[in-house]
């Protein structure tokens, strides 16, 4: 749990990612965004692009982000966007990745997710895909471009998680669900309460100039709810009894839903601000995770010796 005092912005919940960037200088960055092709990492590629940083999309299929790209190409004082393969899943992949990047990285944004997959999915290791893509996966992508970061003397990771995590501490006895019954739901929340438990624990890094911080989005209408049925987004209040999907009045636009993700990643406001948790564009409240609350960071998400913990369980799965 942090002792500094709660970090404050002046920006609304409903900023944009453009708005939380406007008049700052990125030219010479370069930044990693995963899952940059759609949603909220598209308008993080976006706002992150157009104030001049040079970004580079990891995604499984490169070739779904030949819009966004040619878009940008052609918005002058854009920085150049590229596109690069990457399945989070798949540790060749990662380690392909990142033996191909070459020089410093400023930003690293780990967006990429699933949510919810109905039924237990592993991987070839074992893993299982919730854990594996959301939080494995993202972290075995920083560890391989760490020697990157360190070059840059000043890098920040943004790792997207959710409010989702309140309810499902990580199970160190069960996290790959071999015993406990698969729940959907708590595979996710687990999965995100270990992305936010990452950028605590990587305060290591800290003497190498690089900060991670934590990030909920809020609720934004995207691709992530692909594996959710029918009865499932009716009973959210999303679809209509005709299969039309619109938000809910409190839902945020994917821009709105970026800003906080780029607020982290490129304002001065948070140079040096590293372990945290933000929402709405603000240092989270820590909160008991136990009561249904309906915003903050769970303590369990924040605890220091967890983290250190699952960094050390994390450091060991990926090295068998």
């Amino acid at each position: 749990m942090n002792a500094a005092p709660r970090m404050t912005t002046p920006f609304a919940p409903s900023a944009t990612a453009l708005e939380v960037l406007d008049g700052v200088d990125l030219t010479g960055h370069r930044a990693v965004v995963t899952g940059g092709t759609s949603g909220i990492g598209a308008e993080t590629v976006r706002a992150l692009a157009l104030a001049g940083a040079e970004v580079t999309v990891a995604t499984r299929r490169p070739e779904t982000a030949g819009p966004l790209t040619r878009e940008l190409s052609g918005i002058p004082g854009a920085g150049p966007v590229r596109a690069q393969a990457l399945e989070l899943a798949d540790l060749t992949s990662v380690h392909d990745f990142a033996r191909e990047w070459q020089g410093p990285l400023d930003i690293l944004v780990a967006n990429a997710g699933i949510m919810a997959l109905p039924t237990r999915v592993t991987t070839p290791e074992g893993w299982e895909m919730q854990l594996a893509t959301n939080y494995l996966g993202h972290f075995a992508l920083a560890g391989a471009l760490l020697p990157s970061m360190q070059a840059s003397g000043s890098a920040r990771i943004v790792i997207v998680s959710s409010g989702a995590h309140r309810g499902s501490p990580f199970d160190f006895e069960d996290p790959q669900f071999d015993r406990r019954p698969y729940d959907p739901w708590v595979a996710y929340g687990q999965s995100k309460t270990a992305d936010v438990l990452f950028a605590v624990g990587a305060r290591r890094w800290s003497t190498e100039g690089i900060t991670a911080n934590a990030v909920n989005p809020g609720y934004v209408l995207t691709n992530l709810q692909r594996h959710l049925d029918d009865d499932t987004m009716r009973s959210f209040g999303v679809m209509d009894d005709e299969g039309n999907v619109k938000p809910l009045p409190y839902y945020k636009t994917p821009s709105q839903g970026a800003a906080t993700s780029v607020l982290l990643a490129a304002s001065p406001l948070l140079a040096g601000v590293t372990g945290r948790y933000f929402e709405n564009n603000q240092e989270a409240v820590v909160v008991s995770g136990d009561q249904g609350e309906s915003s903050g960071v769970a303590a369990h998400a924040v605890d220091a010796a967890a983290a250190d913990r699952l960094w050390n369980y994390a450091t060991g799965v990926l090295s068998r």
